[in-house]
């Protein structure tokens, strides 16, 4: 009788293991790195900056960079994720503009972008994840200026905050390859000289689209 109660034990164990290993997709689970790129345009808001009706002011460029990431799948199709993104763009309003004053911050060229956030998504099919996601950013606009002898290359330093969504596909075991659309917005600057001086920081409305495309791997 003992001995039917063990075998009984161990089949049901046996049985049980894959069943629960289904619950979770280990396809979103774990540490990933990949590459962005896609189109990014900066432009004034509309309460504190240089906004002029009827004019586009948008600055375009394209955005490249890196990302780094962590996500927890759970048993109910959820996936939870932390990640971290360094990022720079090639937008730039040339110097030889006739009115260098109409973004607001003079004339300017799009620097780096560090942002630090998490997501959210649910699994469409196994392979597909569609989530939203939102954190901190912090981005550099770098001042241009030239009297036609001496040039200026400084910058002012943005804070704020991003929001975005997008899709996620696995391709293969370790692979995957996304897209998605993400808007930041920046409320306060401040502007670092060459020599290291930094101002107070001061209010802007500042707001950014990107439309990014991405690949990568997990490990």
């Amino acid at each position: 009788m003992r001995n039917a109660l063990i075998v009984a034990l161990a089949a049901s164990s046996a049985f049980a293991t894959p069943a629960l290993a289904q619950d979770v997709n280990p396809t979103f689970t774990g540490p990933r790195i990949g590459v962005l790129g896609g189109y990014d345009g900066i432009r004034p808001g509309s309460t504190e900056d240089a906004d002029i009706d009827g004019i586009d002011q948008t600055v375009d460029g394209f955005v490249y960079g890196g990302e780094i990431g962590y996500d927890f799948a759970m048993n109910n199709g959820l996936v939870l994720g932390v990640e971290a993104e360094l990022t720079d763009s090639t937008g730039k309003v040339e110097t030889e503009r006739n009115n260098p004053n109409t973004f607001g911050f003079g004339e300017v060229s799009t620097g780096r972008d560090i942002y630090i956030g998490g997501r959210v998504g649910v699994l469409a099919t196994p392979e597909t994840l569609v989530y939203a996601k939102g954190g901190y950013t912090n981005a550099r606009l770098n001042l241009l200026g030239s009297d036609g002898t001496n040039e200026i290359d400084e910058n002012f330093e943005l804070e704020g905050w991003r929001a975005g969504a997008g899709v996620e596909r696995a391709i293969g075991t370790n692979t995957y390859a996304k897209l998605e659309y993400r808007y930041s917005n920046y409320r306060e600057a401040d502007f670092e000289f060459r020599d290291g001086t930094v101002t107070d920081q001061f209010d802007i409305d500042t707001d950014r689209h990107q439309v990014m495309a991405g690949v990568g791997v997990r490990f």
